[in-house]
Formats: C-alpha cells, structure tokens, sequence
C-alpha cells in the first residue's frame, strides 16, 4: 500500500472560528512539543471549545517526521466500525482487494515513522483505542496525537489537560474577535468581566463576540448573569467549566431570532460538512421559508454558529460538534427529528441520482469531488435507509447507485460493506434491489473474490429473469462476462460480453458501464488474436467518450490502443496514449486502471531501449498490486506482456541488475511511482542491445498478442 496523497499539514487550511486565532498557549505548546519527544501516545484533553484542536495542530506542524504529520477528523463519523475507515480515508490510501481496512492500516504503515493526529474522538472511544493499541504495537514508527474531551485509556498513553485562557489572553482573544465582526472594543472593565464570567473558554467568548454588532460588553454581561441565574440553580451535574459552555451556547441559542434558532436545530441533522443547496432543501419549510434560509444561516455565520470554509468542492459550511449536539437537542424536543432526517435522506438520494447521470458527462472531475465531499452526509443517508422500517429498498438504491463512487474512485471496501448490508434485507421493490446484486458482484470481481461475485450475478439474473427485468438481466451477463475474462475463459467472455451489449443495445442503454462492456470485449477479441477488431470497438469508445466528456471508461479504451500500437511498433503513439491513460486513472484514484497502465509503459520503455527503467517500473507496478489484488489477476493472458518484458530486461541488464531497479521501483510511494511512469525522472536512456521488447513491425491481426491491454476493462470503475 502506498501514499496517494502528500501528508496533511494540520496547521494549514481552514479552521474552526472558535480557534481561528492563536492567543497565548505558549507554556502549554512547549508542553505538548516535550511530550510528543517523549512519549509515542499523547493525548490533549479539556472542555469543549477550550481551543484542544488548535492547540494539536500547531504542536503537530512544529514535529518532524519522516513519512509526514496526517489529520484524521472523527468528528463526523458516528458508527465505531468506521473509525479505520476515516484513518485509511485521512492518509489517502486506495486498497481494491478484500483486506479489512485494519489490515490495509497495517500493510501501509509498516516501516513507516508518521505523526498520527487523531481529533475528536470522544464518542469513539472503544474503537480508537483498539485501533491505537494495535497499530502502536505494530507500528513501531507511529505516534499519535490523540485530542478529545476524554482520555482513550490505553497503556503508554501521557495525558496533557488543557485549562482555559488566563484573564490577558481571554481579553486579547475577545477584542480580536470583535475586531474581526468590525466592532472595536476597549480593554475595560465590563469586558474583563465578560471573559471571567466565560471562564475563559475560546468557544465561548467567540460567541459573546458574534453578538457584538447588537449588543455592548455590558449588555452581554447583564444578559449572561441572568442566563447564570437561570441555570445555575439545582440540578446541574458536571463540571462547572462544562455548565458554563452550556450555559454561553444556551444564551446564544436564546438571543437567536425564532428562525435562527429553528435553522440552528435543523442543521444537526447533516454530519460534517453541508452546502448551501442542502440547507434550503432539507431545512426549508413549516416554520421556515426556504427563500429566507440564505438571510437566515447568513445571522449565523455571522455569530460563529456556522463555520463557512473553502473546499475542493466548493464553498462548504459546518456547525462545530458542540454546537450541533446543542441543535439536535432542541431538534428531538420540537418533536421535528423524524421528518428531518427524512429531508435529509431525500436530498442525498437526489444527489446521488445526479452525480450517477453526470458520471456520463463531462462533469465526472466535479461528480467524483462532490461525492467524496458528502460522504459523511450519505454515509448518514445509508444508515438511516439501512435500519428505519420500510426503507431497505431506498438502501438498495443509494447503495446501487454509488456505483461509480465505489469502482472508479478507490472505495470497493466501504462500497461492498454497504452492499452487502442493502442486499441482506429485504423489501420489495424489485428493481433497487437488482441493481444492488450486480453493482456487488462488480466490485467483488474488482476484488479478486470471484466466488461471492458469482453468487451475486446468477442470484441477480435469476431473480431479473423472474421479475422481467431486461435492464438487470444485460447488467448481470455483463458482469459474469467480466469474471470470465479474468479467468482467462475468452470464448465464453466474448459470448457474454457481446450478448450484454446487444442486450444494452435493444433497450437504450448507453453509460460508462456500457463502454467498458465494449472495452473488455475488445480485450477478449485482442487476446485471441484480433487485433484490428479490438482497435475498432475501442476507436469507437474513444469517439462515443469524446461526445459525451466521459473520462474514466475513455482510459481504459487508450490503453488497448496503446497496447495495439505498441504491437504495430508505434512506440510514441503507445506512450501518448498510456501517459493520458495513467493521467486520468490517478486522478480518479482508480488504482487498477494506474497499475495496468504503469505495467504497460514499462514494457514500451523496454521497447524504446531503456531496459534498467523498465525494471523499475515494473517494480513500481509490484508495489502497487497488493493493493490491487492478485498481480496481473493471476492470468496467463494478462501476465504475457510482463514475461516478455522481464525475460528482456534480464538479458540486457544481467539478473543482478535486474533485481536491483525492481527493488528500486519498489520502494517508491504510489505518487512517486506515477510521477516516474510519466517521465518526470532523469534521463537514463540504456542503449539498444539484443533482446529488446520492441515487436517486428508487423500487421497486428496477424500477431497472437502477448495480452490484452485490459483487464476487466472497465471494470475498474464501472
């Protein structure tokens, strides 16, 4: 398993209001900064708001380590099972094989010295600390910042308790603030008092400054002590600091209008982060006119309430988690929780259902950015559909229609974990469920775990031959199509793989699925001997994709075009067509369309006379393929490109060399192996000698290919 994305500097980027700005804490960074040296698990505990993230992630920015300081924010996760999930997520990690995510942590981790900052993790606590106790066992090059409001309890574990700001830096983080909302304050009296009676606690005084732009220190002051009054009378448990954030959430709470009040409520219902669209549609309505959401969560932006920050994605907001579990409080009492987890399950079901149509278009950059976006969002959809009666079969659909998600952007884990949840319960709605069995057995045979997927697809035609369902019918042929051709069964994979597709054809059927059927047909076509047929399907592929912007199927079709022409002796047509192919596979994080590709420009290096950089690049593609599965899927068809390759390399280089650029192509990162795959490397061009890889010019229908350019075509996405 290898990096995918460079470390996440934890002092960089957006984050939370409360925290914005760093005052004081210079005593208590220097403590933090001597346990990390000394300790491998440290733990930041405090009160909610008393600023424990912060204070992290500047100690964290100030570590040096090797392989790289790595945020994982468990804040939005709410089932423990995912907890390993959001670490493998945090380091950018792709693993298409049926390892459990625990395992894929241990393959990754290895040798590796990493800082680790886990932050939020108090309502997970049981599972982080299995987590953490193995993975520090394990990992001997592992340390963990670990910052929530309680320890995890583990042995090894040094605790450092982060107290509130003193009363100069209460004041100075106050009169920042209000300068931030365009109000200036003096150092006076009344706002002394205010930031005593706050207890210091950055959240806290955050929200006293967001009120400023209505209210004077003094007013502030007058409404928090009756606010004290009120709620410091009998039957108050905890400790006094947490009844005083209580207490300066609830007093924000009540000097909201009714409808920031009822917006604030409405909006717990979203885990992590949230858009604006979102918000007028699940939030909109019997109380709230959806044309006023935006004046609305435009007040509570303006009291740090709500946090607006800048994505990938676009412009994203989010409610800390003390303040949404405030919201989901009052959500439950106004008795309106039912119907709004509801909304929220439609909007992500509508979501869902456009970003599978634009996948066909030439949005598939901005589907795949949404959706890894509103993941935790659609996890929280996928659960409700998953466990409220009467909803499985809104299940089978979300989970069937993240197709694309699963296969083409790295998520066959988490995708066959959803899966198999839908496809276990029943519920009518034939047609949903359907669509769930083929999409599993897909992702199953992207995992190399041939038996499920197979159970999955006859179970799957079976049930659509029953119910008369055309669609799931050609859906699951396609499939079982794509099984065989892995298992090197070419006759029967071209008779499913052209029997699907004149199935697709009948009914008007036309998406990525459906040129990857055509990709893959291709291949059968090409490794028995038929050349030009392959280049046509996969010339017409490349022309349908090019109408349609499509992307992630038009890759796969360019790698059997660059394996024909590297067949016909176009060694610079096959790597123009591979540096696009391996260009936008990375992209999509589709590791199998990456790996085949790096495999097949190593053995056009060959072929252009550098056979020490071929071997590195098929080392590159070893250290890839365990993520992958099985490396060439085991396949005799699709391993005779790498022996061709090899048996060159060797005879040019000798075995000791050999060996030698294998294990160098080894050890390179997955980014580091794409960036040398593409040319970005020194010149160390090997000169021409016997043995080279490079085919006689010759008419490619006439030659039996060595293999097919790809596997399961696009299989790997979709």
């Amino acid at each position: 398993m290898r990096d995918q994305r460079r470390p996440h500097s934890p002092d960089s980027g957006h984050l939370p209001l409360e925290l914005s700005t760093f005052v004081g804490r210079t005593a208590e960074l220097t403590e933090l900064g001597q346990a990390l040296d000394a300790a491998r698990l440290v733990t930041v505990t405090g009160a909610g708001g008393v600023g424990k993230s912060r204070l992290a992630a500047r100690a964290a920015s100030r570590c040096t380590a090797r392989d790289g300081v790595w945020h994982v924010e468990l804040a939005p996760v709410r089932d423990p099972e995912f907890v390993d999930y959001a670490v493998v997520e945090a380091l950018g990690l792709t693993d298409h094989t049926t390892r459990l995510p625990h395992e894929t942590l241990l393959a990754h981790l290895g040798e590796r010295e990493l800082l680790l900052v886990l932050d939020g993790f108090e309502h997970l606590v049981d599972a982080c600390a299995g987590l953490m106790t193995d993975l520090l066992r394990r990992v001997p090059g592992l340390r963990v910042l670990a910052v929530g409001r309680r320890p995890l309890g583990i042995a090894g574990e040094r605790l450092l308790t982060l107290e509130p700001l003193g009363g100069d830096d209460a004041v100075e983080l106050f009169v920042q603030r209000a300068a931030q909302h365009g109000v200036i304050v003096r150092d006076d009296t009344d706002v002394h008092e205010l930031c005593r009676r706050l207890d210091g606690i950055p959240l806290a005084i955050e929200l006293a400054a967001g009120r400023l732009r209505m209210l004077s220190p003094r007013q502030l002051l007058q409404r928090l002590d009756d606010r004290f009054r009120l709620l410091t009378g009998g039957g108050q448990d905890g400790p006094a600091r947490h009844r005083t954030l209580r207490t300066a959430v609830g007093w924000s709470h009540e000097l909201c209008t009714p409808e920031e009040r009822l917006l604030w409520a409405r909006l717990s219902v979203f885990a992590g982060r949230f858009d604006l669209e979102a918000v007028e549609y699940v939030c909109g309505g019997q109380g709230l006119h959806s044309d006023d959401v935006f004046e609305v969560l435009s007040e509570l932006l303006a009291q740090s309430v709500v946090a607006r920050e800048e994505t990938e994605a676009g412009v994203r907001y989010r409610m800390l988690d003390t303040i949404r579990a405030y919201g989901a409080h009052w959500l439950e009492a106004t008795g309106d929780a039912a119907r709004l987890r509801r909304r929220h399950r439609d909007w992500y079901l509508g979501l869902t259902t456009w970003c599978e149509l634009e996948w066909f278009s030439p949005r598939q950059n901005e589907v795949a950015a949404r959706v890894e976006a509103e993941l935790p969002n659609l996890r929280g959809a996928l659960e409700y559909c998953l466990s409220e009666p009467g909803e499985a079969h809104l299940g089978h659909y979300l989970a069937g229609s993240l197709w694309f998600y699963w296969v083409g952007c790295g998520r066959l884990s988490e995708g066959r974990h959803w899966l198999e949840q839908a496809v276990a319960l029943d519920g009518g709605h034939e047609r949903s469920r359907l669509k769930a069995l083929w999409v599993l057995g897909y992702v199953a045979i992207l995992q190399g775990d041939s038996v499920p997927a197979l159970g999955a697809l006859v179970e799957c035609r079976e049930e659509a031959e029953h119910a008369g369902d055309p669609t799931a019918v050609a859906y699951a042929e396609h499939r079982t199509g794509c099984l065989a051709l892995l298992s090197d069964d070419m006759e029967r994979a071209e008779t499913l793989l052209s029997s699907a597709l004149a199935r697709y054809q009948e009914i008007g059927e036309l998406n990525s699925n459906v040129l990857m059927g055509q990709v893959e047909l291709a291949m059968t076509r090409a490794f028995q001997g038929d050349l030009p047929d392959a280049v046509r399907l996969c010339e017409d592929v490349r022309r349908v994709c090019e109408d349609h912007g499509e992307r992630w199927a038009r890759s796969y079709a360019l790698y059997v075009l660059a394996y024909a022409a590297w067949a016909d002796g176009d060694l610079s047509g096959a790597r123009a067509l591979l540096t696009e192919c391996l260009g936008n596979a990375h992209s999509f994080r589709d590791l199998l369309g990456s790996v085949l590709a790096v495999e097949l420009l190593a053995l056009v290096t060959g072929a252009q006379g550098e056979a020490a950089e071929a071997a590195v690049l098929q080392g590159a593609a070893s250290g890839m393929w365990p993520s992958v599965g099985l490396p060439l899927f085991g396949s005799a068809c699709f391993n005779a490109p790498h022996e061709l390759c090899e048996r060159a390399a060797r005879e040019r280089l000798g075995d000791e060399r050999y060996e030698e650029c294998l294990r160098q192509g080894a050890a390179l990162g997955r980014e580091e192996a794409v960036r040398r795959a593409l040319g970005q490397r020194p010149a160390q061009a090997v000169p021409s000698a016997r043995g080279s890889v490079r085919p006689a010019k010759a008419t490619p229908s006439r030659r039996k290919p060595a293999a097919s350019p790809t596997r399961k075509g696009g299989e790997t996405t979709g």
